[in-house]
């Protein structure tokens, strides 16, 4: 997300496809779609399954070669790993379930406009799918990551773009992942994995490709979703690209527990050296003694953490230029002492509400983030109102009888995907409620891009009237039904 995670680090990566490589890359995806998409829905959860065990198999090693490459840190990387894992095994468990296909069917009979025809619709694959993997995520969000594993859910092929800012690591996930798809006697096709700036450009506009997936900076993304739209056949295109993350802390919050929530939020800055995508970049706290106090634990915090490794050094010297523009327009309350070329610099800046400016509303990839003082709701909601679409906003509050600032509560709930209450954004369950998306230019959808229904973006509607039982697929076949469907109005669950 920011400029930081353009694909401008290509520079780095030791290898390019070629044109031809990737036309063969596609083209057996392509012809690896319909096999793979008339594939039982068993068969495909014990795919996703084995890619998860895959994954858990070369734990020691992937997680040593993350770290070469990132520098995140053994621990958070076994996490990310056995997020990764879990997410798999839970498309899994969505695609056994059934319900994401939406199965629904009319019988012929009569309706008061006339008589109706025997109509049965479902969600079916749209094809072969490209994935953008992201820099900050080496295993969540790459080559095995949420949108490689809904598509697959789905029963799409999957074309994976690797990040440069982890190359060694995407080709040992993509070995594994290779492997485990051979095993299943998947079509040959159903997954590939391609490399490098141009690559990606090409891929997004190949005409086998029908839906792309990105996790990246906005200028990527938005070059990347106008050459889907300017194809031929336009292809959705479904972009996570730039989330500022507001975060509101009310009076009676400040009064309640302003020495716990400074520290809080300091944690939230600076987990993965700042560079994850609900990181809070802006804090509006109350003008006088108790936002006083949230400031000055937020201050101590964040002055006493080490400087932090940035992904690549590309994106070190970026947050340095971003930090310097900034701080033309706020107050520096903190700036933490430097270290080793490549790490980033913990940095607070404060500016009161009146002062704000259109920089300091823009997301910094890395460790900083905006004090904004409001002294009333007016001010809190025109500091908001100046914040662009997130995938997160949180209300640090006193508790639940707290009711300070509707208003401005209101106007958080209209800019975000996902509002927390009396926790920090950082960190995103994969479940059934989650969403994971927001207005622009958090995304350029209303869709997720975490949870189960982050499927329903690589399946489109298909009706069948008056089929034949043959010509249907058995979710929509008469007898007792094998997944959730609503039949004649009324929503009907197999026997378990």
């Amino acid at each position: 997300m920011d400029v930081t995670r353009t694909e401008e680090t290509h520079t780095e990566e030791p290898r390019e496809t070629t044109p031809d490589e990737l036309d063969d890359v596609v083209g057996r995806a392509s012809g690896a779609a319909e096999a793979f998409a008339a594939w039982p829905r068993d068969r495909r959860a014990h795919l996703l399954d084995a890619l998860a065990d895959a994954l858990e198999s070369d734990r020691d090693a992937l997680v040593a070669e993350a770290d070469r490459e990132t520098a995140l840190g053994p621990e958070r990387l076994g996490g990310e790993l056995t997020r990764t894992a879990y997410q798999l095994r839970f498309f899994a468990e969505v695609v056994r379930e059934g319900a994401y296909l939406e199965a629904t069917i009319d019988h012929a009979g009569p309706t008061p406009m006339g008589p109706r025809p025997d109509l049965r619709r479902m969600l079916v694959p749209l094809g072969p799918v490209a994935v953008y993997a992201a820099s900050n995520f080496p295993f969540a969000f790459s080559v095995l990551g949420g949108d490689t594993a809904s598509a697959l859910a789905a029963g799409n092929p999957v074309v994976v773009k690797a990040h440069p800012g982890h190359p060694a690591t995407s080709d040992r996930v993509a070995g594994l992942a290779g492997r485990a798809v051979a095993a299943a006697a998947a079509p040959p096709g159903a997954f590939g994995v391609v490399h490098g700036f141009d690559a990606g450009r090409r891929l997004v506009s190949h005409p086998s490709i029908r839906a792309a997936g990105f996790t990246g900076s906005l200028a990527g993304g938005r070059a990347l979703a106008d050459a889907a739209a300017a194809r031929p056949t336009p292809i959705p295109f479904y972009g996570e690209l730039s989330s500022l993350n507001p975060v509101l802390v009310t009076p009676s919050g400040a009064l309640h527990d302003a020495e716990g929530y400074g520290p809080g939020l300091a944690a939230s800055v600076l987990q993965g050296g700042g560079q994850f995508c609900t990181k809070p970049g802006l804090v509006l706290v109350p003008a006088g003694e108790a936002g006083d106090r949230v400031v000055s634990a937020l201050a101590e915090a964040m002055v006493r953490a080490p400087a932090l490794p940035a992904l690549t050094a590309g994106m070190a010297d970026a947050y340095e230029k971003g930090v310097a523009v900034r701080s033309s327009g706020a107050a520096l309350r903190v700036r933490a002492e430097e270290g080793a070329p490549g790490t980033t610099r913990p940095t607070l800046l404060e500016v009161t509400a009146g002062s704000l400016t259109a920089q300091l509303v823009e997301e910094c990839f890395g460790p900083l983030t905006v004090v904004v003082r409001y002294g009333s709701e007016a001010e809190a909601v025109a500091v908001v109102e100046q914040v662009e679409g997130s995938l997160t906003a949180t209300v640090l509050t006193g508790g639940t009888s707290d009711q300070d600032l509707p208003a401005a509560r209101a106007a958080l709930a209209a800019r975000a995907g996902r509002v927390l209450y009396d926790g920090y954004p950082t960190g995103v369950a994969v479940s059934w409620a989650q969403h994971h998306g927001g207005p622009w230019p958090s995304t350029n959808t209303l869709h997720t891009s975490v949870g189960a229904t982050a499927v329903r973006r690589f399946l489109r509607p298909l009706a069948w009237q008056q089929a034949p039982q043959h010509a249907l697929p058995p979710e929509l076949r008469d007898g007792p039904p094998v997944v959730p469907v609503r039949i004649d109005g009324r929503l009907v669950l197999p026997e378990r």
